[in-house]
This record gives structure tokens, sequence and C-alpha cells, in this order.
């Protein structure tokens, strides 16, 4: 078990918001499903080996973009697999951002990024960045471009 996991508030069925997680995430798993007064309070789950709980708490409380789940993907067909799936009946926003259908925010971000932004030349960083700002879905390719560009 680790020790520090992630804890969603819903105002939803978190049985439901779990089963929606794991049929983006093949790798993931249920680890337990608590109740109370014969409905589901909590339930634990695996997604990409993050443990995370869900609480089915009521809409006392709302989700925001001030937390959020960091996805990070090794090509281009995973991360438009997960951008189409995760924003499914929810946002898509900027900068690989986007709400799911239950409101929980994520960024589905390429490794690629990471590395290019992450670049000792200062221009070439930039240049990736800049043309970042202006995506919402991430492109491998257009931040390459940008790269080699500023390379040239």
């Amino acid at each position: 078990m680790q020790k520090i996991k992630p804890c969603f508030w819903f105002d939803h069925d978190v049985e439901e918001v779990m089963n929606f997680y794991l049929s983006i995430f093949k790798d993931g798993k249920v680890i337990s499903v608590h109740h109370a007064d014969g409905k589901v309070l909590a339930v634990d789950f695996v997604i990409r080996d993050q443990e995370v709980m869900a609480i089915n708490g009521g809409p006392m409380f709302k989700l925001s973009e001030a937390a959020s789940l960091f996805v990070s993907c090794e090509s281009q067909a995973e991360v438009d697999e997960y951008w189409e799936k995760l924003s499914a009946g929810g946002e898509k926003s900027r900068c690989g951002w986007l709400k799911d259908k239950y409101g929980l925010s994520w960024q589905v971000i390429p490794s690629a990024l990471m590395k290019l932004i992450g670049d000792p030349d200062p221009k070439k960083a930039n240049a990736v960045m800049q043309a970042m700002l202006k995506m919402d879905k991430i492109v491998i390719a257009d931040l390459e471009k940008a790269y080699r560009a500023e390379a040239a």
C-alpha cells in the first residue's frame, strides 16, 4: 500500500467512476469497495501503478483544476487514446489539460514535451514551449518541428 495516495470527492456513484477509469487504463485493478448503510461509500483502485481513492461524498465539495492527474505518454498514439477517452463527455482544454465527465482534471502529456522543454538551449526550449501553448491536445510532431526550426 502506498503511504500517500490521492483521494477524490465525487457527487456521483463512485463505483461507476472507478469502472470508467478502469475501462480506460487496462492495467488497472480494484483494491476494495467500502460500504456504509448499504451503499458504496468509497472505492480504492489502481490505474497505471497509482493507487487512488474515490469517495461518494455528495454535492458539498467540487473538484477543480487546482488538482489534476498527470498521464505521461510515450507515443502520440497513447496521447491520442487517453485524450479522447478521458475527455469523452467532459471538456477539452489547453496545453494537454482536460476535464473528464465526472469533473476530474487530467494532464495528458507526452514525455517528449518534458525532454524538449528541458533542452539546455533556452531558444530551443522556448520554441517548444511556445508551440505547446498554442495546442489543446499535445502533438509531438509539432513540438519536434518547433524544436528543429529553432535549431536551424
